[in-house]
């Protein structure tokens, strides 16, 4: 997120309060009940915010996670690209020998 992204997101949950207090004004909630009850839309917002946040760290399932994932399976197919088909039966070998292992292994 860029640093004008956040900054138009705080102007907007700003806007967003301000309107939220008037029209609970205007419906005929007096000015304190009306703060009030905006604080608690707002703070209950955050908090939603907030546990969708750790939601998303708890489940690796962030921005930069997928950014990394991404970049490594690129890396990876390209390297597969320029692989001579030597060296990929070579590779087969190897996987086909490390499965068998495993297998041996757990029995």
């Amino acid at each position: 997120m860029r640093r004008i992204d956040a900054i138009g997101i705080s102007i907007g949950i700003f806007v967003v309060g301000g309107l939220l207090y008037l029209v609970l004004q205007v419906v005929g909630i007096n000015s304190m009940d009306a703060g009030v009850w905006t604080q608690a839309v707002l703070v209950v917002g955050l908090v939603g915010w907030l546990l969708s946040y750790l939601f998303r760290v708890s489940n690796s399932d962030m921005t930069y996670n997928k950014q990394l994932k991404d970049y490594e399976d690129a890396v990876l197919q390209k390297r597969l690209e320029e692989m001579t088909p030597e060296e990929l039966a070579k590779l087969q070998a190897e996987v086909e020998e490390e499965k068998a292992t495993k297998r041996n292994k757990q029995e």
